[in-house]
């Protein structure tokens, strides 16, 4: 691959599907994030963001020097388009930075109503080479967010032939979709859920069998082994040991899937990136990451792991086994202060752990330290054997304060 000179700048982009999801993403080093209003999103069972509370989050934001990326990448049917305008300066009015757009028809709708709008092309729009990228740019489009299909090589050669100016997006963590670049049919033919409407009910993860047209009703397992195949089911996309080599593809914005994902989940996979990124820029000829970073990809619910298609043709991206997540660590609690005096750390449960348990803290700037919790009490400082009550507020013994936003979480089975 023909190396493209890296700009100094690398975008943590992360997912916020409601307002605590946005604050851990901030609180966690995301450079910008993209979340979703109630209408024309990909995500409709996220919480997502009335107008108010899009108002707040751009603020919030904003005052922190992060931007935020709203989301109208449906594809909208001809009822639908008559509220797009009101959408569209509703955005404007709450201080967006950027819509991220799929439709062609809306890209100029959106132009016409809003001339000085960023637009960034969504990755469902299936950009895969240089010439669909310069004609998105000539028609107003700042950003590609790339189809996920393509290679680290291809991604160089779009970078070097579309102007400099243009922002390249890629999907570096989460789940993907069997499908092209998510363009899906199965949700909607299936149970009438439209997946290109932000309603996919994941048919691809579900498992299935074959029946023979003269023996109805019995059916015959898909085998890919002896165990079996959940033949359409594809492992978790993981980038995190190679910054260097998207750096060099000539990448603007590493983007994070999850809108749908936890608080817990975007904190911890937010902070790994951020500091991967923090490390490859201290020395962008030396990179290695620290096991200590590509551990906390791990920590969190996934499949296993693969990295696409970005070094080619995928070898090993189905999982077969089951559609299941890995998941041995849970969120225990979140950290929202310190009571000096008495040493306790205030906390709000995520869920349950026991007194005497040793649990770890992740605190935002990736500092990591384990702690036995020896001492713990309820609200009004009673100690407790459990924390056995769903968002309770309680109280832990620990020898040092951790900032807000701090996530408490613990190893399950060991």
């Amino acid at each position: 691959m023909t190396e493209n000179k890296f700009s100094g700048q690398l975008e943590v982009l992360s997912p916020a599907g409601d307002p605590e999801r946005l604050e851990a993403a901030l609180a966690f080093g995301a450079d910008a994030v993209y979340l979703g209003a109630k209408q024309f999103g990909m995500r409709a069972a996220a919480p997502n963001f009335t107008q108010e509370q899009l108002v707040d989050a751009c603020q919030t934001a904003h005052d922190l020097g992060k931007k935020v990326y709203l989301t109208c990448n449906v594809l909208p049917r001809n009822d639908e388009l008559k509220s797009l305008e009101a959408y569209a300066k509703n955005a404007a009015e709450a201080g967006v930075d950027a819509l991220i757009v799929t439709d062609i028809g809306v890209l100029s709708m959106i132009k016409k109503f809003l001339p000085d709008m960023e637009i960034h092309m969504s990755t469902q729009t299936g950009i895969v080479n240089y010439a669909a990228a310069r004609e998105f740019y000539n028609m107003g489009a700042k950003r590609a967010v790339l189809a996920r299909e393509l290679s680290l090589e291809e991604i160089a050669e779009i970078r070097r032939k579309v102007p400099k100016e243009m922002e390249l997006e890629v999907f570096v963590h989460g789940a993907m979709c069997v499908s092209f670049s998510g363009r899906c049919l199965l949700s909607q033919y299936m149970i009438d859920r439209d997946a290109n409407r932000g309603e996919c009910a994941q048919p691809c993860r579900w498992g299935y069998h074959l029946m023979e047209e003269k023996r109805p009703g019995e059916f015959y397992p898909i085998y890919e082994d002896e165990r079996g195949t959940y033949i359409l089911n594809a492992k978790d996309l993981c980038m995190i040991d190679h910054i260097d080599k998207l750096a060099a593809a000539g990448v603007d914005s590493l983007k994070i899937e999850g809108r749908a994902k936890s608080a817990y989940y975007v904190s911890v996979i937010t902070n790994a990136y951020r500091q991967a990124v923090d490390e490859f820029v201290k020395s962008p000829e030396n990179f290695s990451l620290s096991e200590q970073i590509r551990s906390e990809v791990f920590k969190v619910s996934h499949r296993s792991y693969c990295t696409g298609f970005f070094f080619g043709h995928p070898k090993d991206c189905q999982y077969y086994e089951n559609s299941g997540y890995i998941r041995d660590w849970d969120a225990a609690a979140v950290v929202v202060g310190y009571d000096e005096e008495k040493g306790l750390l205030e906390c709000v449960q995520r869920n349950k752990f026991l007194k005497g348990e040793t649990v770890e803290i992740l605190e935002p700037g990736g500092y990591v330290a384990e702690i036995k919790a020896d001492e713990i009490f309820d609200e009004f400082l009673q100690p407790i054997e459990s924390t056995n009550r769903a968002a309770m507020k309680f109280y832990m013994k620990s020898p040092r304060a951790f900032k807000p936003h701090s996530v408490v979480r613990i190893q399950r089975g060991r």
